[in-house]
Order: C-alpha cells, then sequence, then structure tokens
C-alpha cells in the first residue's frame, strides 16, 4: 500500500465496515510483520475455537440462573473431539445412553458446541436469556439441554424425546479468521429425527458488540417461532419478515404523527 495520505485515508475508512483484511500494505513484496502476526494469531484463536472443549459445568451454572429449569448434559455419539471432527455423522446422532426428561412444552431450546465451543461460552447463556425474555409471555418453554460434539441435527433427537412442538437450537458456528466466537440459531418447527435442513430457518452472525446482539437475534427468532406456529412448519416455506414488518409500522406511525 503507498504512503499516500490520501489512500491511506481511503482504506482506513473502508476498514471501519468490515472484518476482513484489506489494504494491508507491504514490505518489499510481502505483507508487513504487523499484519502477519495479527493474521497467526487469528488463524490460532480459530483453531483453539474449535479444538477447546466446552467447559459443559461452567455453562449449565450459568444457563441455570436463567431461571427455565436445571439444564441437562447429553452428547452425541462421537466420543472424542477429533472423531468429532472426522465424523460429522456421529455428531448428529445421540449417544445410547442419552436421558432427556419429556416436556411436551411449546418450545425447547437446544445449546450445542458445534465447531466453537468458545462461542457458546462466550454468547450462549446471555443469548438464551434474551430468547426467554422475549418468549416467555406468549409460550411455555422447557428446560434447557445442553449438548457436546453436537452438530445441528443433533437437536431433533433431543426434542422428539423432549416432545417439544419447536425446537431452538443455539450452536456455535465454525471460525473463521475475522470471528472466532460466533453463534447461530436453527429453528426447527414439529421437529424429529430426519428434518433436513430445508426444514429449518437459520439466524447466523450472533456475536455482540461486532456481530449481531443478543435482543435482535431474539426479535427475528420470536418472529420467525410466530410464523412457523401460523403456517404450520418452519424452512424454506417461512421468511424473517420483521425488519420489513417494522418499517411498515414506522411508516404508519409517520403518517398518524
Amino acid at each position: 500500500m503507498t504512503s499516500d495520505p490520501a489512500v491511506q485515508e481511503f482504506w482506513a475508512e473502508l476498514r471501519k465496515t468490515t472484518q476482513a483484511r484489506i489494504g494491508l500494505g507491504r514490505a518489499g513484496t510481502a505483507l508487513p510483520t504487523r499484519e502477519v502476526l495479527e493474521l497467526a494469531a487469528a488463524h490460532a484463536a480459530a483453531r483453539d475455537a474449535v479444538h477447546i472443549p466446552l467447559d459443559a459445568d461452567a455453562l449449565a451454572a450459568m444457563v441455570r440462573e436463567v431461571g427455565i429449569g436445571d439444564p441437562v448434559v447429553v452428547t452425541s455419539r462421537a466420543t472424542t473431539r477429533d472423531e468429532y471432527l472426522r465424523r460429522p455423522d456421529l455428531g448428529r446422532m445421540p449417544a445410547e445412553d442419552m436421558d432427556v426428561p419429556p416436556s411436551p412444552a411449546d418450545i425447547g431450546f437446544v445449546l450445542a458446541d458445534g465447531l466453537s465451543p468458545t462461542a457458546l461460552s462466550h454468547h450462549g447463556a446471555a443469548l438464551l436469556k434474551a430468547l426467554v425474555d422475549r418468549l416467555g409471555d406468549r409460550y411455555t418453554l422447557a428446560p434447557p439441554v445442553i449438548a457436546t460434539q453436537a452438530r445441528v441435527a443433533l437437536g431433533d433427537h433431543i426434542a422428539a424425546a423432549q416432545g417439544v412442538r419447536t425446537l431452538v437450537l443455539i450452536i456455535g458456528e465454525r471460525p473463521g479468521l475475522s470471528v472466532a466466537d460466533s453463534l447461530g440459531i436453527y429453528l426447527t418447527h414439529l421437529p424429529r429425527p430426519g428434518r433436513t435442513d430445508a426444514d429449518r430457518n437459520c439466524i447466523s452472525n450472533i456475536h455482540p458488540p461486532d456481530g449481531l446482539g443478543y435482543t435482535e437475534a431474539a426479535r427475528v427468532a420470536t418472529g420467525l417461532i410466530g410464523g412457523a406456529v401460523a403456517l404450520g412448519r418452519s424452512g424454506v416455506d417461512l421468511k424473517d419478515t420483521s425488519r420489513s414488518l417494522e418499517s411498515l409500522d414506522r411508516e404508519v406511525d409517520r403518517e398518524i404523527s
């Protein structure tokens, strides 16, 4: 990158709009040492986010404080982290001794480590609280379940065992070189084993302060749940209309005023 102040200012302004690595400059024919070291540190953080195991006891203590019951901890058929990464199919199936108490509530919550246990540790309990605050007055809520070595489809087995009508699965997303602790929400209405991604709705990139905030994610999830209940299904036929409805409400308010 040139030393021209105008060019530097141009890249500085663009960098404010993205977490991507742009306008890094150069030292001779290579990147500056600072950028090389920052890239190596980001890569190490992403690897750690994948491999450091979830402290399920610590998370359970935080989840318990949300106030919808004592969490149950379950695992998939993947017995180690290495096996989980090599065998995605095992992460989708429950361990043979999985025991989840029945709770035929409207909504069940599963907090899954996924590909970033770090993300679940950082944001899982706070996101659950935002969801409960938003949904608690409208629906009955099942006690939460914490799932380790888990892929998204494991939630369908858990929800079927509980007997809930709608599953809200909070899971650690695959880390990148910009974000290592991002969560996603996968919503499935009438969950059961065999459901596919076409039957789910996803809210991704949840990692305040730089990503989607807990309150906003909970607002979108609430809208999707209401839509799923009215439609009788989730997935590709269900669209997030919360933003368009919000814009319409603002337009109506301006007309009234």
